[in-house]
């Protein structure tokens, strides 16, 4: 029987050990989870025969290397900057490692000794980044063996909220990690645009919103993710003259979020005492207020819109407006803001989530200009079994299955770009109704 070590159980654990216990009799696997959360992990293994718990704090080396030793797989979905401490051990110890999570600069000096080692570390095996890797390069590879030049590629991608389950005037509700959502867009953005590299910092980024429509939904925003030139090369189209990956939410985030932004209120550097300071203190922090205004006009006149706005509501609903006080100890304002819309923003039992992914692909074949439109729409079952969790889960999952089948000869540090990967598990996800609907112009 092999054995399958997953670290992590949190919100975007639950489809891929569902998909893990469900193949486990008939693969002949067993299934070890690890968190530091013993009941968080009886509530995604259930009674069943072919998992274990196991309660592990994972800056413990001793415990953390007896798992790994233990395995024939890891899977990690741990915090993004404590994979390294596991892809050391899996290196150590001689274990392939997947993990939904982008490659980082420390993993990337491990990259010789794993090809090395023949071994796989297969990074970036989730929704995005995953999903939007595997999708996009089938069709790019369908483009191009068809004769089809590349001169443009956009690609968006959102976990949002289902418009079923709107009812906050953000129009969002957390279906994954907090922390990952109030950081988001943080370090800028830098992509193509008809020839000319584009910067944006994290203060330009929601100013500069976007839309575009998506089949089914209509207008959704976007702004650009992370650093799109980084991956060119990885797609093969270093030489295109558009090149951008970006982040799609509802109009009224973008709005929203670029108001807090403007508010210093997701920095996540200097530290601030919140005991004793009250929400609205601390959401005009950065600035003198009038004794003579109201709390709404205060911060109204500092953004430059009107105290009637929606923008307004959005900062009254997540509670800035009132005089609470925060007693959090010392935060950061990334902390604060995480703990608000954690608590402001949460899904509720009945609630559903829902994925959005889009490519928009133009070329060149026999001197006709074309545009290729690739949707897929993806809705979750409530706020537990989310959409997220599924898209999330299912490519590490599945992914794992083909390489306890031997069915993958691949080594070293990789993403999900080749047909070896991306076929099998793109077939395989439209059982679960992630599947991509093609128009063209």
């Amino acid at each position: 029987m092999k054995n399958i070590l997953l670290f992590g159980a949190g919100k975007s654990a639950t489809s891929l050990i569902d998909y893990l216990l469900a193949n486990a009799p008939r693969q002949k696997w067993h299934v070890t989870v690890a968190d530091n959360d013993l009941i968080l992990i009886k509530s995604k293994i259930g009674k069943s025969y072919y998992a274990s718990p196991a309660t592990i704090d994972i800056n413990d080396q001793a415990a953390r290397q007896q798992l790994i030793r233990d395995t024939d797989l890891v899977i990690s979905l741990l915090p993004p900057p404590l994979h390294i401490i596991v892809a050391r051990d899996c290196l150590q110890f001689h274990k392939n490692l997947l993990t939904a999570s982008y490659i980082d600069p420390e993993v990337r000096k491990l990259e010789k000794e794993i090809e090395k080692a023949g071994l796989l570390f297969m990074y970036e095996m989730g929704l995005d980044p995953g999903i939007d890797h595997m999708s996009a390069m089938k069709l790019i590879h369908s483009i191009e063996k068809k004769g089809g030049q590349i001169f443009s590629f956009k690609s968006y991608c959102g976990g949002l909220v289902s418009p079923d389950s709107i009812d906050n005037p953000w129009q969002y509700k957390i279906s994954w990690n907090a922390r990952n959502i109030v950081m988001a867009g943080s370090s800028g953005a830098t992509y193509r645009e008809k020839g000319k590299v584009k910067e944006l910092s994290y203060e330009q980024l929601f100013d500069h919103s976007k839309t575009i429509q998506v089949p089914h939904l209509g207008k959704l925003a976007y702004y650009p993710n992370r650093d799109s030139l980084a991956y060119m090369a990885s797609y093969k189209l270093e030489d295109i003259a558009t090149f951008m990956r970006a982040t799609l939410r509802f109009p009224d985030f973008c709005e929203g979020w670029n108001a807090l932004v403007k508010l210093g209120l997701t920095n996540d550097t200097d530290k601030i005492k919140t005991d004793d300071l009250s929400y609205f203190q601390w959401a005009t922090h950065l600035f003198q207020t009038d004794p003579q205004l109201g709390n709404e006009e205060n911060i109204a006149q500092h953004l430059g819109i009107s105290s009637k706005s929606k923008v307004i509501r959005q900062l009254k609903y997540l509670g800035l407006l009132n005089t609470d006080n925060i007693n959090l100890g010392e935060q950061t304002n990334a902390g604060i803001l995480q703990h608000l819309v954690e608590d402001k923003l949460k899904m509720e039992p009945a609630d559903k989530d829902m994925i959005v992914m889009m490519h928009e692909i133009e070329f060149e074949r026999r001197n006709m200009a074309t545009r290729i439109h690739s949707y897929m729409i993806t809705q979750g079952e409530d706020n537990v079994r989310t959409a997220m969790a599924k898209a999330v889960g299912l490519p590490l999952g599945i992914m794992a299955k083909l390489i306890l089948q031997d069915k993958v000869t691949l080594t070293g540090l990789q993403i999900p770009v080749m047909p070896e990967i991306y076929n099998p598990v793109l077939k395989e996800l439209e059982e679960f109704d992630i599947r991509f609907e093609e128009s063209f112009e």
